[in-house]
Formats: C-alpha cells, structure tokens, sequence
C-alpha cells in the first residue's frame, strides 16, 4: 500500500513559550458594527497571539487574547492605535483578568 494512504494525521501540540500569558477581557462603548472584531482579529494575527473575540448580547465585546508577555501588551495599543482612525470607536476596558493558559492554541478566531 502506498504512503500516501497510510499517512495518520497529526495534531501535534503547538509549542508554548515560558513567557505566555493569558487575559479575559471585556471592551465595552461603542464596540459593535464598526468592525471591532475584525480589528482585534487582525491585530493579534499580527503579533501571532492565539486566542478568540466575540460580541456579547449586552452589546460589549469579549476576548481571550494570549502569548508573550510583550505581545499581549502590544496588542492594547495597536488596537487603541487601529480602532481610533477615522474616529471609528470610543471604547473602554470594562474587566481584564489574568487567566490560566491554553495550551497548544493555534490560532486567534472570531465566534459567534
């Protein structure tokens, strides 16, 4: 039988720096219909943070944004930096906590 056939397909864990943190937060303002989830899922593709955005029914935004410690950091001010063009956005940081960290995340995705 061919390789190709009996290849088994991995998922191998992705590997997770000593530095990585992880923050639940929740933006609250005008948050929602300008894009918001869009903007922090690019922003944090870009600094390679894995994690998730959401909009919630009370009309504020959740997120689980988590890598290095300096990343995590950055991605506040380029979201502050980004959200801010245009006047697209005024918003505030209603909760950020500190959680524990997920391992082997791959990738940063908008729910629903």
């Amino acid at each position: 039988m061919s390789p190709f056939w009996n290849r088994e397909r991995r998922t191998e864990a992705a590997p997770t720096p000593e530095n990585t943190k992880r923050l639940h937060v929740r933006f609250v303002g005008r948050v929602q219909g300008v894009g918001f989830r869009w903007t922090a899922s690019m922003v944090a593709r870009r600094l390679s943070l894995t994690g998730w955005v959401r909009n919630e029914l009370d009309g504020s935004v959740t997120a689980e944004i988590q890598g290095e410690s300096e990343h995590v950091g950055a991605f506040f001010s380029q979201m502050l930096e980004e959200m801010s063009r245009g006047g697209r956005t005024s918003y505030t940081i209603d909760k950020r906590d500190e959680i524990p960290v997920v391992r082997g995340e791959r990738e940063f995705v908008v729910r629903y």
